[in-house]
């Protein structure tokens, strides 16, 4: 068993401790309308995450780091110890401590934040691959609809215009893209889905603005189709009809 890390998992096992017991003092010391305050706090702090969570969800086509309701509980348990932390420290150490401790805490979020955004992507080291020294076959891209397989270059082949299609393919197109996006792809094939997947919103709320804002304001959930929304649009003459 390694020690190395042992010295630094005890430092921060005592701090998390100490956090703790500060943390509870502040909650006795608090009276019912302060806790009801940190209840409040916590309620609106998560609503605002599993809002945020929510929006990158629809955005992402079904994709998001954390689900909604996850972010929301989260966010509003480190609200409430942040909170009770600050008021322990004021019942230890008076306004002084306070500020200085939510100081510290700004400064640790901030760089933690920074730290995770700028953290590369770590090679695979040879104690990490599987018994035989390789890494194992990529699981093969499923066909789905509306989305042609990606060429080796990494780009997806050539689709015909968005402006061609009816409105009932276009819908189609919507929700092909959208369980497309929820498989394995290359960075270059995602970004050419989600192209089509803007050139495909745009042909549907110019053929139908109302009923495409009747679908905006139910909620576009991923296996929502638009089409039923909107009246059956003219499309644009193609290559066969002109």
């Amino acid at each position: 068993m390694s020690t190395r890390g042992l010295p630094a998992r005890l430092l921060v096992g005592l701090a998390a401790l100490t956090a703790l017991a500060v943390a509870g003092i502040g909650g006795l010391a608090l009276r019912p309308p302060g806790l009801l305050a940190v209840g409040l706090a916590a309620v609106v702090t998560a609503c605002l995450a599993g809002g945020v969570a929510r929006e990158s969800l629809a955005e992402a086509g079904g994709q998001a780091r954390r689900p909604p309701l996850e972010a929301a509980w989260r966010t509003g348990a480190v609200t409430i110890g942040v909170l009770l932390f600050l008021s322990g420290t004021a019942v230890l150490g008076g306004a002084a401590l306070t500020a200085l401790a939510g100081a510290v805490l700004a400064v640790g979020a901030l760089g933690l934040w920074l730290l995770r955004a700028g953290r590369p992507v770590r090679p695979a080291a040879p104690d990490d691959l599987p018994a035989g020294g390789r890494l194992p076959a990529p699981e093969p891209q499923r066909p789905v609809a509306g989305v042609r397989p990606a060429e080796p270059g990494g780009t997806v082949t050539s689709l015909p215009p968005v402006s061609t299609l009816t409105t009932a393919a276009l819908g189609r197109e919507w929700l092909g893209t959208t369980a497309a996006l929820a498989g394995r792809l290359d960075p270059a094939a995602r970004q050419s889905i989600v192209r089509r997947r803007q050139d495909t919103l745009d042909e549907l709320e110019r053929r139908d603005p109302a009923g495409f804002a009747r679908w905006l304001a139910d909620g576009p959930l991923p296996g929502s189709d638009p089409a039923g929304y909107l009246a059956e649009g003219p499309a644009a003459a193609g290559p066969d009809t002109a």
